[in-house]
């Protein structure tokens, strides 16, 4: 008889940003497992349900993110855009979407990209649907840039926060906004 796998022990954490608050789920290890705008916190709680697969049990309590997840992130907000390039991020999600979500990553402060055009850089050009679905599963809001994708003729759409959020995080990150 196989013994099962202690649970995962998660922390969730409260960031004020200017934008809202933001949750933040760490492990004890120092990694991301989720991030979720306030007024959504009913979705980032789906999210860590349906990474159970990957993840295995877990158990969530409140309390301070990792040292180095929070201080990153609030040099972010602050200014410092690359703060966040080197948060270790551990999620799950399919390989497909784990491709897109490195690929996002991969995306300056300050740049867009189009969903077409992300899925072209993927070796996926026909797959711009199967590239938003990914973007919209993304479980780790600002640190996996879900926010830098936009619309084929430049327009701001589809972001899990709320449009005027993904306004706000393209303008503080220097970009050109429509």
């Amino acid at each position: 008889m196989r013994a099962e796998a202690s649970p995962v022990a998660l922390t969730l954490d409260r960031l004020a940003t200017p934008i809202g608050a933001l949750l933040i789920v760490s492990d004890q290890d120092g990694c991301l497992r989720a991030a979720e705008f306030h007024d959504f916190e009913d979705r980032l709680h789906r999210s860590l349900q349906l990474k159970r697969a990957t993840v295995g049990a877990y158990t969530l309590r409140e309390g301070r993110a990792a040292k180095d997840v929070r201080g990153q992130l609030q040099a972010y907000f602050a200014g410092e855009l690359a703060a966040i390039d080197d948060i270790n991020v551990t999620t799950g999600g399919t390989e497909f979407q784990q491709k897109v979500w490195r690929a996002l990553r991969k995306i300056k402060p300050g740049r867009t990209m189009t969903y077409g055009a992300l899925a072209q850089r993927l070796g996926t050009e026909n797959a711009m649907r199967a590239v938003g679905a990914a973007n919209g599963a993304n479980p780790v809001s600002v640190v996996v840039p879900c926010h830098r994708l936009i619309g084929a003729n430049g327009s701001l759409i589809r972001y899990g926060g709320g449009l005027e959020r993904k306004r706000w995080l393209l303008q503080h990150e220097g970009a050109a906004v429509a």
